[in-house]
């Protein structure tokens, strides 16, 4: 049998990152990518991308710090005075849980590293229909920033971008998870609480609803559950 070659798996911790971690190792040797860059649950988002690691078994990771990010502000991720949205829908224009040109900047440092480690495919959970405001989420854009790794890598480098889940909603990304036998219990979507999920901001709102939508329960602990 031949070796596995590698894929760069972009690894918040989060529902949709480890489905599509799931997705990558049916045909590549992982290497997870965590990017810290300020985010308000950053230790419960970093405890949960550990986690994962050890169980996908990965030789590969890296633990990245961008707080930069947090620096330059824009977001309700990454500034305190900013409120985190509770509702499901996002009103017109920019969610406020946009961070400014983050996936860009993510995939840029994910690429340097895949360069490195000689791996040959980049995967990361974007999802469209769950996230219509993100302009960093379409596929035009991935279609984009491919031809950028293409004109700004060296000549041995060949890495393509992979979006499973781009077209999938949350109950379509839960099955898909379920069965690849993601270990969804060790995910952590919540964007204002680190304990238990708060069950109010719009992640968790979209997460409860896609669980409730493929008929299971999320097996995460939310604010309310009974001991």
């Amino acid at each position: 049998m031949s070796k596995k070659k590698v894929a760069v798996v972009l690894l918040s911790g989060g529902l949709d990152s480890c489905v599509t971690a799931a997705v990558a190792q049916r045909d590549f040797e992982l290497a997870l990518f965590h990017g810290n860059y300020g985010q308000r649950t950053v230790h419960r988002e970093l405890r949960a991308f550990r986690e994962l690691a050890v169980f996908f078994q990965t030789r590969h990771r890296l633990e990245a710090a961008m707080h930069f990010l947090k620096t330059i502000g824009g977001s309700s991720l990454t500034d305190d005075r900013l409120p985190i949205p509770e509702d499901l829908d996002d009103p017109p224009g920019l969610p406020l849980t946009y961070v400014p040109f983050r996936n860009t900047i993510l995939l840029a440092a994910a690429v340097a590293w895949a360069e490195v480690i000689g791996a040959s495919a980049i995967f990361i959970g974007a999802n469209r229909i769950d996230s219509p405001g993100y302009p960093d989420c379409r596929p035009e854009y991935f279609e984009a920033y491919s031809r950028l790794i293409e004109l700004g890598t060296g000549p041995n480098t060949h890495l393509e971008i992979h979006t499973p889940l781009i077209h999938l909603d949350k109950a379509g990304i839960v099955r898909l998870g379920l069965e690849l036998h993601a270990p969804l219990e060790l995910t952590w979507s919540c964007y204002q609480n680190e304990d238990r999920a708060c069950g109010r901001c719009s992640s968790c709102r979209l997460r409860l609803r896609g669980f409730a939508q493929a008929g299971v329960k999320d097996p995460i602990p939310y604010e309310g559950d009974r001991p």
